[in-house]
């Protein structure tokens, strides 16, 4: 462990990430099982970082309870629910480790992997990112569309994005202070992650079932993250209307030739309701052009306003810990 002592003031050897919304059930459990594994690899020099995503229920009571007992924990407060994406980039804005752990609070990623996926790091690795071969707890219709998702996305997209792979991973410090240089608003951070490169291994793993509670990522939150990762690394919808104009085009054309041969044999070619249809086709096809190229100027329009990523309302810390801290680590708002 010698390779990951503290190398400056006010550093730890690891941060742990967690982006917290209406977990209030299992957050006793969380707290627990993450500290006693970041424990026994570090003793004290760790941090735990908690960032609030605009619950509802009493999570962040809950979290500032845990950091009133705990010096090693810091509470973030987001200002509103922000997203899972932007709530870890608060996190992960806030690290002093040397090494930087993330899981989800739900506890479906075993934080006792921790020993485990250090062991693969320290073996000349930056990132060790947990790939699931199994996946306790969920619906045949998540499994399926996940699956569908990752193989579309793989060729889709030039950057190589691990299959099955979630936000589930130990990073080098390096590895995060490049990810915190990119200021993109719709973030994919496991594709973020992929794009910056280093040495980034699997460790497979089983994902066990949610610990208590309901899911917080419903169908409309999938599809919405889904179009955040190809939207991000791929122009392929763009092309996607060059090929329709294409085929369409050529369509038109065996039309246009179907029906000079009825005409030269004397024939008519009958039927307005086709020709009604081939309209509505036409006219739905063009739409959905425009609607790809709307969702795309959408972002780029958003993206030129250069609004904070995410507005923090509060950092709390144990009193022992905020002494120590520098005033600039206490409270900040990031852009």
């Amino acid at each position: 462990m010698s390779q990951f002592v503290q190398t400056a003031s006010g550093s730890c050897a690891l941060s742990v990430v967690i982006p917290v919304y209406n977990e209030d059930a299992g957050l006793d459990a969380l707290v627990a099982r993450v500290s006693a594994a970041a424990r026994e690899i570090f003793a004290e020099d760790y941090e735990f970082i908690l960032v609030n995503d605009g619950s509802k229920d009493a999570s962040w009571a809950r979290i500032c309870a845990h950091a009133e007992r705990d010096p090693r924990i810091v509470a973030i407060n987001l200002a509103r629910n922000h997203g899972h994406q932007l709530a870890l980039t608060a996190g992960l804005n806030h690290v002093r480790g040397e090494l930087i752990f993330v899981l989800d609070a739900d506890l479906q990623d075993p934080p006792e992997l921790l020993g485990p996926m250090l062991a693969k790091l320290r073996e000349g690795h930056d990132v060790v990112y947990g790939q699931r071969i199994k996946r306790h707890g969920e619906t045949a219709f998540k499994r399926g569309t996940a699956a569908l998702f990752y193989r579309m996305l793989g060729k889709m997209v030039d950057t190589h994005i691990p299959p099955d792979t979630g936000d589930f991973r130990l990073m080098t410090r390096r590895v995060v202070e490049q990810l915190n240089a990119m200021p993109e608003r719709y973030r994919f951070i496991r594709g973020l992650v992929s794009f910056i490169g280093f040495s980034q291994v699997p460790y497979p793993y089983e994902r066990d079932a949610r610990f208590a509670g309901e899911t917080n990522y419903p169908l409309r939150k999938m599809v919405a993250l889904a179009i955040d990762a190809v939207t991000s690394f791929s122009v392929v919808p763009l092309r996607f209307a060059s090929h329709l104009g294409m085929l369409f085009g050529l369509a038109g054309l065996v039309s246009l030739g179907l029906i000079v041969a009825v005409w030269l044999q004397g024939g008519t070619v009958q039927g307005w309701a086709s020709l009604a249809a081939l309209i509505l086709i036409m006219g739905s096809v063009q739409l959905l052009v425009l609607g790809v190229f709307g969702e795309y100027l959408g972002r780029m329009y958003m993206e030129g306003k250069h609004r904070p990523l995410f507005i923090i309302a509060e950092v709390r810390r144990h009193p022992v810990a905020t002494a120590a801290a520098e005033p600039s680590e206490v409270i900040r708002v990031a852009s």
